[in-house]
């Protein structure tokens, strides 16, 4: 195997007559496919949302991450284009095409907690 950008990716030597080397190619592009269809699919945090998380002491472990991705998945699934994602005290806006937490904000209570802009409200 071989890394490229953090993505493990197997590493076939090119060598044997024409036919063996197209099937190869053939079998190395398929796999590239799934693993970038793969890798597009998965939630990715823009810079503002992981600056909130930080400044706001907010941590997210795989369990969240899951649960995060399962919700943006649900919320694709019905239309949704903005969505605020409600994990225990923790609101997240989400912009669903692009699978991308925008900001992250934890729930206080006799805070002013308004969101605007978002068609959609799913509970992770």
């Amino acid at each position: 195997m071989a890394e490229i950008n953090g993505i493990s990716v197997p590493f076939v030597p090119l060598v044997g007559n024409e036919q063996q080397v197209k099937a190869k190619v053939r079998d190395l592009n398929s796999d590239f496919g799934s693993i970038f269809k793969e890798e597009l699919s998965k939630i990715k945090f823009s810079n503002h949302a992981l600056k909130r998380l930080e400044s706001r002491n907010i941590q997210l472990g795989d369990e969240q991450i899951s649960k995060i991705q399962d919700a943006v998945d649900k919320a694709e699934q019905k239309g949704a284009r903005d969505s605020l994602v409600m994990m225990n005290n923790t609101a997240l806006i989400v912009n669903i095409p692009n699978k991308t937490v925008v900001t992250a904000v934890p729930l206080e209570a006799g805070g002013d907690n308004i969101f605007t802009n978002i068609d959609s409200v799913v509970f992770a």
